[in-house]
């Protein structure tokens, strides 16, 4: 109930935001919201700036999401080897050392993320640190390091702003042009009720295809990332850390955070997977000339 109200009144203040911004920049232009150029300007503020805004919160919402608790000052060796290992893998990845938090879940599971690769998150279950070796936790690690090294944050919001943008402009065009055609010549004074129904339904069919587009770059960075970590700790360290993965169970974060999660979705059509199933990974990785 809490992570519901937490998205609804985020996503309200989002729209609110956005609303403002979208408002000015029709004053100062004095364009008319309803010609190709103002629905261009709509489609791209709220196509765009959901994503980037999205992405500046993503850190705070990760961490009230999930419960995550930011290591500040290590309690057990556990905690201390977490953070050595992190600074240890983000020195070599040329990139600052991003917070690290640990999650009460019982799935094996960690995800990255925030606004940039010098100011990320990366944060871990309780259930991988329990589950795990050594090892294959380390794997994980610089699993999460990689996506935070190779900017996937960022190219995965400016990817979904692109989408978004193409979404709400293509149904609003497309939208106005059936609307039209349903109506008499006599009764053009403005968009009937049709037209807001027309494009709820358009939104929604082209929010499905384009989904398809956003996965398919998800997947590719995932197997980027999988590189990313053989290269920093072995890739027979990545494969035990795969396989370990194969035995959990479905994977328990919610919403966006879901595509930023090492752990892979099983019930899903391959179109719409963020991750590519698992013994993909593993055998990319074994077909790699890495060692």
């Amino acid at each position: 109930m809490k992570r519901i109200a937490l998205f609804l009144l985020t996503n309200l203040a989002v729209m609110l935001v956005l609303s403002i911004v979208l408002s000015i920049v029709f004053s100062m232009t004095g364009m008319n919201s309803q010609s190709m150029g103002g629905l261009l300007i709509l489609a791209s503020v709220f196509g765009f700036g959901g994503s980037l805004i999205s992405l500046a919160m993503s850190k705070w919402m990760a961490k009230r999401s999930t419960g995550a608790v930011v290591i500040t000052n290590p309690s057990n060796t556990t905690e201390r080897w977490l953070l050595d290992t992190v600074a240890s893998q983000a020195n070599k990845a040329g990139i600052k050392t991003p917070e690290v938090a640990i999650y009460h879940a019982q799935d094996i599971n960690a995800f990255a993320t925030g606004m940039n690769k010098n100011n990320a998150l990366v944060a871990v279950s309780s259930g991988l640190l329990e589950q795990m070796t050594q090892d294959e936790a380390e794997a994980v690690l610089a699993h999460e390091i990689s996506h935070v090294a190779n900017g996937d944050m960022v190219t995965l919001a400016l990817i979904q702003g692109v989408v978004n943008t193409f979404v709400i402009f293509l149904a609003r065009v497309i939208g106005g042009f059936i609307d039209n055609a349903m109506r008499s010549n006599d009764d053009r004074s403005g968009h009937g009720f049709s037209y807001f129904i027309i494009v709820f339904i358009l939104e929604m069919v082209f929010g499905i295809l384009a989904s398809t587009i956003v996965m398919y770059y998800s997947r590719q960075r995932e197997f980027r990332a999988d590189s990313g970590s053989a290269s920093l700790v072995g890739k027979d360290k990545m494969i035990a850390a795969l396989k370990r993965l194969q035995t959990g169970s479905e994977p328990q974060l919610e919403g966006s955070l879901m595509a930023f999660g090492i752990a892979s979705e099983k019930k899903k059509s391959s179109l719409f997977m963020s991750h590519p199933p698992l013994e993909d990974r593993i055998e990319a990785l074994q077909n790699s000339q890495m060692m």
